[in-house]
């Protein structure tokens, strides 16, 4: 089984794929810190971005420079969704080849914060699950975290679907919600609740530590 598994900045999603790895051997993906690894792996896709926006993204040395790619594509949406067209598909193509590398069948975790907002991943895995928290809870975790509350809440203004989510919006398309509004031994439960859940499906193999 393949499970997608978002969630606003603050929310926990990261802490509940811990869990889910550590306590019940799920395989997890982290697609958002992927993306930032393939700019710099990936043989052809910093040079393909270059091409598609006639810029350069590199230092004096070669090195990709991501702060340039970031003052273009927040500036200029059609320059964005260029660059989505280009990264996505090579994200699923790199997902789909390290799917295939794994040794069992246990379930697998795409971890992505804006997968619900980009078409690309449009009935992408075979369910999908939202990690929420009041936008309040996720501003002040992120802010501890991050140091900074007033750049958080900036970074916090780009997921407007995922405020609307933690302000109690439905969306149609999310299959379960962890609430990560409590503490961790409540957010364990809630975890197991939901793997005791998905153990109802015969297809389903996990381990429990």
């Amino acid at each position: 089984m393949m499970i997608v598994l978002t969630g606003g900045i603050g929310s926990g999603k990261s802490q509940v794929c811990s869990i889910l790895s550590e306590m019940y051997g799920f395989h997890v993906y982290e697609a958002d810190a992927k993306v930032k690894e393939l700019y710099c792996t990936h043989p052809t896709l910093l040079a393909d971005i270059e091409n598609c926006l006639d810029v350069s993204l590199r230092d004096n040395d070669g090195k990709f420079q991501a702060t340039l790619l970031a003052q273009i594509i927040f500036k200029d949406s059609d320059a964005l969704i260029k660059v989505e067209n280009i990264v996505f598909p090579a994200l699923i193509d790199d997902f789909q080849k390290w799917r295939s590398n794994l040794k069992d069948e246990r379930p697998v975790i795409f971890e992505s914060a804006t997968v619900l907002e980009k078409s690309q991943f449009e009935g992408f895995g075979d369910m999908t699950v939202l990690v929420n928290a009041p936008y309040s809870i996720r501003l002040a975790r992120a802010g501890v975290r991050d140091g900074d509350s007033a750049k958080v809440e900036s970074r916090m203004g780009f997921q407007k679907l995922m405020n609307r989510l933690s302000e109690g919006e439905s969306d149609p398309r999310i299959d379960y919600v962890i609430d990560n509004s409590g503490s961790i031994d409540e957010l364990k439960a809630k975890i197991k609740d939901f793997v005791l859940e998905l153990g109802k499906n015969k297809n389903v193999t996990y381990i429990e530590q």
